[in-house]
């Protein structure tokens, strides 16, 4: 993820602002800059790669002021060039931004035919036009900041400076995490708590949809509606640790809620909205080649490799074989000329999947991996790497890491249906317009928490439990009745909805609760009939499905859970989220570790 840090100081702020990038370097980065006011104007320094880059050119240039911001930037709208990197700026107004802005190509063109220029490629210039824009008609920056948040839609936070106010520091957050450091007499926003340790550990968090207004003397916060609200000043209580939960009571609770940002950030790197198009790292083969496909992987991530399965044999007509990596070598599977093998790891150290990944090497397969850690073992040796971008994940039972695999492997998907000549243009338009509606629709989803925490003790005192789905829908169910096994210790199982009558609807009576994940669409009324073969036994069933679906089916469920109406490309990635926080406030429920649960490690390296 990327990384912000302001200061407004009573001294000089670039060094200091350099040294809370360097906090944030954990996060991952392909670029960084800074921003002051000096003598009235605003100035920056920027630089590709990584800080040592950026501290040679303010030796080189040096920047002061006692006003600042700085970022650290993953390249997703835009390559990882020091004219994409943040700050970015007009004559008035200069801001770094996390997360993605959604309507960024329209807001894009409407700026552009009312006479403004961009230098960037970036999501994030539009809203540094869209403030200027206000100032220059006779806002101020309190109005220009408030009117232009209305017009932006997506997941981000903001930190941005005035030319013509040196005293003034403005944030905003909607979706991406910020935090307010009060100091002696100075006052900081930052990504995190880590970013402000050196500085202060006395800190508030911003809530959804709020922004702040700081000054010397002041720090004003403002909810979406731009009323005065309160937060809670807190101690942190950081020091040296990488990562805290924020104002969350969990690290999975934490990471549950950062998916809108992280995933966004992570097609941000895939799609191309300017061109409609999805797009890969540099290949170092040739996709079109490609006449199969092995998918290995362990845990949650087969899972995600069961999703892409689906999705690479419809759109690009390749078969696709699936693998429990631990079971890959030992049976000897046939890996003919032209294959190619890819390999799905959080951590990328898992020891079965890269051993996986050295059999299948070995034995003539193109090797590409999908990992969120991109100096791991597997990236180091496939031929081709396609990082996740989802930041540090410090809960065991993985769910931001899960999802940014699953955008991932839709934007492979669809990159080689057009290399095999299977996705026409109009086609592409649409598989990239579907995917950018997935950061908003997750918000949508996790608005539901409440009422999932409300009926989370249900569910909380069951011995068993099932989980059934269709199509893309059924890895779903897998993911999450291992996700409710990991946490909360209540056994659970996912079953193809259709397999439910050959064997495992001998289960069901009123004590058993049957999750079932059932969008509106094709396969929606096969899996209603399913579900009512289950009501029929006395099954206690919670329906997850959209409005429509909830109409036609909700009548004598134990429970619904509503979710947004989405395409069913993009459903699996959406419908991940309740099941991830059902487990969770179930385990809340239960009074279990939820972070670190029982026999369980983050990255298995041992076989």
């Amino acid at each position: 993820m990327c990384g912000i840090i302001g200061i407004l100081g009573k001294d000089e702020v670039t060094d200091r602002l350099v040294e809370g990038l360097r906090r944030l370097e954990y996060r991952g980065y392909d670029s960084a800059g800074v921003s002051t006011i000096v003598d009235g104007h605003i100035e920056r320094r920027r630089a590709e790669g990584k800080l040592d880059n950026l501290a040679k050119t303010l030796s080189a240039d040096p920047l002061t002021g006692r006003v600042g911001i700085a970022h650290t930037r993953w390249a997703t709208h835009g390559a990882p060039t020091t004219s994409n990197a943040h700050p970015h700026a007009t004559l008035e107004v200069s801001l770094v931004h996390n997360g993605i802005i959604e309507n960024f190509k329209e807001l894009r063109e409407e700026l552009q035919a009312s006479g403004r220029s961009f230098e960037s490629q970036t999501d994030t210039e539009v809203a540094a036009h869209l403030i200027s824009r206000e100032i220059e008609a006779g806002a101020t920056p309190e109005q220009a900041v408030s009117r232009s948040l209305k017009r932006l839609r997506g997941a981000f936070a903001l930190a941005i400076l005035f030319r013509q106010h040196p005293d003034l520091l403005i944030g905003a957050r909607l979706g991406s995490p910020l935090v307010i450091g009060y100091g002696d007499g100075e006052t900081y926003l930052g990504s995190d708590a880590i970013a402000l340790a050196p500085l202060t550990q006395r800190i508030a968090y911003l809530e959804e949809g709020d922004w702040v207004v700081i000054t010397r003397d002041k720090v004003s916060i403002y909810d979406r509606n731009d009323k005065p609200v309160d937060r809670p000043i807190t101690v942190s209580g950081v020091t040296g640790a990488l990562i805290d939960k924020g104002n969350h009571r969990h690290f999975m609770q934490k990471e549950i809620f950062e998916q809108p940002v992280v995933v966004a950030q992570t097609l941000g790197a895939y799609l191309r909205p300017l061109e409609e198009q999805v797009a890969l790292p540099a290949l170092p083969f040739d996709l079109a080649e490609i006449r199969r496909i092995s998918i290995v992987a362990c845990g949650t991530s087969y899972y995600a490799g069961m999703v892409a399965k689906y999705w690479i044999e419809q759109l690009a007509r390749v078969p696709v074989e699936l693998d429990i990596a631990s079971e890959f070598r030992y049976r000897a599977p046939v890996l003919e000329e032209g294959g190619m093998a890819l390999f799905i790891s959080q951590s990328g150290e898992t020891a079965d999947t890269l051993a996986a990944l050295r059999h299948a090497a070995e034995n003539g397969q193109k090797t590409a991996v999908v990992v969120n850690v991109a100096s791991s073992s597997m990236a180091r040796e496939a031929d081709l790497v396609l990082p996740t971008h989802a930041g540090p994940e410090i809960g065991v039972a993985s769910t931001k890491a899960f999802t940014c695999q699953l955008g991932v492997l839709a934007a492979f998907a669809a990159n080689l249906a057009r290399a095999r000549g299977r996705l026409d243009a109009a086609e592409e338009k649409r598989i990239v317009n579907l995917l950018a509606e997935v950061p908003a629709a997750m918000n949508a989803a996790l608005a539901h928490d409440a009422a999932i925490e409300e009926m989370a003790p249900v569910i909380a005192k069951a011995r068993d439990v099932l989980y059934m789905g269709r199509g893309p829908d059924y890895p779903l169910a897998l993911e999450g009745a291992l996700k409710l096994k990991e946490i909360s210790y209540i056994h659970a199982e996912g079953y193809a909805a259709g397999e439910l009558k050959h064997g495992p609807i001998a289960l069901i009576d009123e004590n058993v609760p049957v999750i079932v994940m059932a969008p509106s669409g094709p396969l929606f009324e096969k899996t209603v009939s399913n579900m009512q073969e289950v009501q029929a036994r006395g099954g206690q069933v919670v329906l997850i499905s959209d409005p429509e679906g909830l109409r036609a089916a909700a009548e004598d469920c134990l429970a619904t859970i509503e979710m947004p109406h989405v395409d069913a490309f993009i459903a699996p990635m959406v419908y991940a989220i309740p099941v991830q926080l059902l487990a969770y406030h179930v385990a809340v429920a239960k009074g279990t570790d939820v972070d670190q649960p029982r026999n369980l490690a983050k990255s298995v390296t041992v076989e």
